[in-house]
This record gives C-alpha cells, structure tokens and sequence, in this order.
C-alpha cells in the first residue's frame, strides 16, 4: 500500500478528482495549504503598494492506494495537474505500513 500526497494549483483540483475517479479511486483527502518551491513567492500589487506574497496558495491531495494502482495514480494526477508553468505542484509517494479501517475493523487493503 501507498500514500501519495500531491502538491497542486487550486483550479487544478477538479480536473485531478475527475482524473482519479475512473481508476476507482473511492476517497481522497484534500487540504488548502500555502507553501512556496522554486518560484520563491510573487510580487502583488495591492493598493498601488507592492508587497511581496512569500507563501502562494496550493492545495494537498492525499489518497491511499494499493501497490497495484500506483503508477495510473500518479500519471492521472501529473497529466491532470500539469500547466507547464512553474509552480505545478509535486507528487510524493510513501509507504503506509498498516491501515485500519476503525468502523468495520477492516485492515491493509480491505481498509481502502
């Protein structure tokens, strides 16, 4: 079993969700967070000021999957993602030691 956690553009989100659902993927996690790679932070103009945004906006997708699936996930979620521009997002992928569903007490991969 894997963890894959996926970095991306919020308007992304959509496309990635609707890319995954043909592969079976029954649930994911999704989280807003803000963080910065390469690109450093941008400069906004508010106000006629110019301040700089050191943490731009992203959003944290998290699903679980079997070790069976992983390669589709992750070329569904890159094509899906993918702008070509800096500040796409990255992909990770962990491994998950034992999963535990807690209302049927279902474990591994019953518990996906």
């Amino acid at each position: 079993m894997k963890l894959i956690v996926a970095i991306i553009k919020p308007f992304k989100l959509d496309e990635v969700r609707e890319a995954l659902t043909p592969l079976g993927i029954q649930g994911l996690t999704v989280s807003e967070v803000k963080g910065f790679g390469r690109q450093k932070g941008q400069t906004e103009i508010y106000r006629g000021a110019e301040y700089i945004v050191n943490f731009l906006p992203k959003v944290k997708i998290e699903v679980a999957v079997t070790d069976d699936v992983v390669d589709r996930v992750v070329e569904a979620i890159q094509s899906a993602a993918q702008t070509g521009k800096i500040g796409d997002g990255k992909i990770f992928i962990f491994d998950i030691v034992q999963a535990i569903r807690i209302r049927t007490g279902e474990t591994d991969n019953d518990a996906l």
